[in-house]
C-alpha cells in the first residue's frame, strides 16, 4: 500500500489499495481502533505490544472485511494501578437513542471499571446523553471520525505530559499556571480532567525548546 501512495497527491490511491481487500469501513476501523490503542497507551494503560504490529490485512483476518462493531471492544488495566480498567465500545450505525444506551450499559460488568469509552458512528440525541451523564463510571464519547488519525504525532504538535499530584503541588507553589479547558481536542485524547496540569513542550521556532504549563479548568 506504502508503494502506491502519493500517485495522486491526494491519498486516493491509499483509499483504493486499502478496499482491494475490504470494504471502506474495515478500514475505517482499523484506523480508530489503531488511534484508540494510541491514546490508551498514552494514558498509561497496559495495551499489549501485539496490538500495535498488527497489519490492515492482519485485522481484517480476525475480524473479517466487513466488522461487527461488538467485536472491536477493548478492556485494559491502568498500569500503575491494574484494579482500574477502561472499557471501549463500539456503538453500530443506527442512531443512539435512549433504548440503545441503556441496552450497552445494562451489559457491562462494573467490576473494577473506573472509565467507559464509546466510539459512536452516528448522532446521539439528549435521552441517552442525559443517561450516560447519570451512570456511575465516568464515560467519554468519541466520533469515529475523530480517531482516523492521531492529532498528537502531527508535526506541528507539541509535546504534552501530565504531572503527578506531588509534581502539582511543587508548580502550584512556584508558578501561576495558565487554565487549559477541559474539551478541547488534545484535553479529550488523554482523558484529562478538573485540576491536572500538563506540561506541554514546544520545539523549534526561535527557541529550540520552550515549556508552558496548563491546569484543566
Amino acid at each position: 500500500m506504502e508503494s502506491q501512495a502519493g500517485s495522486n497527491g491526494d491519498g486516493s490511491c491509499i483509499i483504493e489499495a486499502a478496499m482491494e481487500e475490504g470494504s471502506m469501513e474495515s478500514y475505517r476501523y482499523y484506523l480508530s481502533r489503531r488511534t484508540l490503542l494510541e491514546m490508551l497507551t498514552d494514558r498509561g494503560y497496559d495495551v499489549p505490544p501485539a496490538e500495535f504490529s498488527r497489519s490492515l490485512s492482519d485485522f481484517r483476518a480476525v475480524f473479517g472485511p466487513n466488522p461487527e462493531p461488538s467485536r472491536l471492544r477493548v478492556f485494559f488495566p491502568l498500569i500503575t494501578s491494574p484494579s482500574k480498567k477502561i472499557l471501549v465500545i463500539y456503538c453500530g450505525t443506527d442512531k443512539i437513542r435512549k433504548a440503545t444506551i441503556c441496552g450497552i450499559l445494562l451489559q457491562i460488568n462494573k467490576d473494577g471499571l473506573h472509565r467507559l469509552i464509546l466510539v459512536l458512528q452516528s448522532k446521539m440525541n439528549s435521552h441517552a446523553r442525559k443517561v450516560l451523564d447519570e451512570y456511575p463510571i465516568k464515560a467519554e464519547i468519541f466520533h469515529i471520525t475523530e480517531l482516523l488519525m492521531n492529532i498528537t504525532k502531527h508535526v506541528l504538535m507539541p509535546k504534552h505530559e501530565i504531572l503527578s499530584a506531588q509534581e502539582k503541588r511543587k508548580l502550584v507553589n512556584k508558578y501561576k499556571l495558565e487554565d487549559k479547558q477541559g474539551n478541547d481536542a488534545i484535553a479529550r485524547y488523554y482523558g484529562l480532567e478538573k485540576g491536572q496540569v500538563v506540561k506541554i513542550t514546544y520545539k523549534g521556532g526561535i527557541f529550540d525548546s520552550f515549556v508552558n504549563y496548563r491546569c484543566v479548568s
